[in-house]
């Protein structure tokens, strides 16, 4: 391959190296890494990663629309941006209570499920796509590293994936044509051979796929899951207009609980309580990940908590993500952030980390304030 074409297909990397700004209310956003928190669980980025030209979007509860872009980049190269709305971790920006990074062995990715619905524009040449990213390592910060799997829903103008096409196959009630392409990590596209403006699938579907054809490994963690667009000629009319992911990865319940005494039928102002569980996800030789759910499990609202531990085997905490970590060991305290302190009666959020050492799970105090 000459230089020049090396050059070009490096460039179709749809990374962005960038580290996504804090969330924020719903609002329009034109700054170029700009992002918002929606639903107290879905993170919505502007993302113009590969152009200096304007784009704003506008957010909605559950989605977003491009509302400007005045993008005209060469259909032969990377393009302009990648808004979207995402689940899990992109550049150490952890969308609320989200469960992952979680290893593909894990059979709680069997049970996550995504859907979106798309609204196309005629005047644009785009790609709807999801960007489903793994990593061989559990990763909540920096560029993935494993393999980059691309559905992609629909497609206009002269544009194609990254890499060459390997095959078609079916999958979730389509025909696909399957593109691999390598940049540094692996990129595996799926181009939908007719066009849809809905999904809704297990991301099992294309994950065991990737991994059946050798772009994949078992061993590597799902980090996030993004859905949106990549404009390289105008894109504005564009819009995501709802996105989900659903997963029952939580805690699996006590199977022999003690009994629940139900809430106080007559609760004193301010009786509130909470209690906290503490899962290993995944462990490695020298560390681990962990995943911690917090509960209200008072009658009335709380406005905030704090968890706390003590490691009896020099474990240490680093890499929290939707909490702010306080004490990393081997006393450890975490506060909620500024977005999940709030529980309603009954309610929880959760909250994650990546540890060092080895050792069993500690006994957990969670106070409310």
């Amino acid at each position: 391959m000459g230089a020049l074409a090396a050059l070009v297909v490096l460039a179709l990397s749809l990374c962005t190296v960038v580290v996504s700004a804090g969330p924020a209310h719903a609002a329009e956003i034109c700054a170029q890494y700009g992002s918002t928190t929606v639903q107290g669980r879905y993170i919505i980025q502007n993302n113009r990663w590969g152009a200096s030209t304007t784009q704003c979007i506008n957010t909605t509860n559950t989605g977003f629309s491009i509302t400007q872009a005045d993008h005209n980049v060469p259909t032969n190269g990377a393009p302009a941006s990648y808004p979207s709305i995402y689940y899990g971790c992109h550049y150490a920006n952890c969308s609320p209570g989200t469960v992952l990074p979680l290893q593909l062995s894990n059979s709680a990715v069997d049970r996550i499920a995504t859907s979106v619905d798309y609204t196309f524009a005629s005047n644009a040449t785009y790609n709807a796509a999801y960007d489903i990213w793994l990593d061989p390592t559990p990763r909540v910060d920096g560029q993935n590293t494993g393999a980059e799997v691309m559905i992609w829903a629909n497609r206009q103008g002269s544009i194609q994936p990254i890499g060459s096409p390997v095959g078609t196959v079916q999958l979730d009630g389509a025909t696909w044509e399957v593109w691999f392409g390598n940049t540094g990590w692996n990129v595996v596209s799926y181009l939908r051979t007719s066009p849809t403006t809905s999904l809704d699938f297990p991301v099992s579907t294309f994950l065991d796929d990737a991994v059946s054809r050798g772009y994949a490994q078992r061993s590597w963690y799902l980090t996030s899951i993004q859905a949106g667009f990549e404009p390289w000629i105008g894109g504005a009319g564009l819009a995501v207009n709802d996105f989900s992911v659903t997963t029952d990865a939580n805690p699996a319940p006590d199977p022999d609980p003690d009994p629940d005494p139900g809430p106080d039928p007559d609760p004193e102002p301010g009786d509130g309580g909470c209690a906290a569980t503490y899962e290993v996800g995944n462990s490695w030789q020298g560390g681990f990940q962990t995943h911690v759910t917090v509960r209200n499990t008072g009658a009335v609202p709380i406005s905030g908590w704090t968890v706390s531990w003590v490691y009896g085997g020099g474990q240490t905490v680093s890499q929290l993500w939707n909490g702010t970590l306080r004490s990393g060991g081997p006393d450890v305290t975490v506060d909620n952030a500024s977005w999940n302190g709030g529980l309603g009666a009954g309610a929880s959020t959760s909250f994650g980390f990546i540890g060092s050492g080895t050792g069993g799970a500690p006994t957990l105090t969670c106070t409310t304030g």
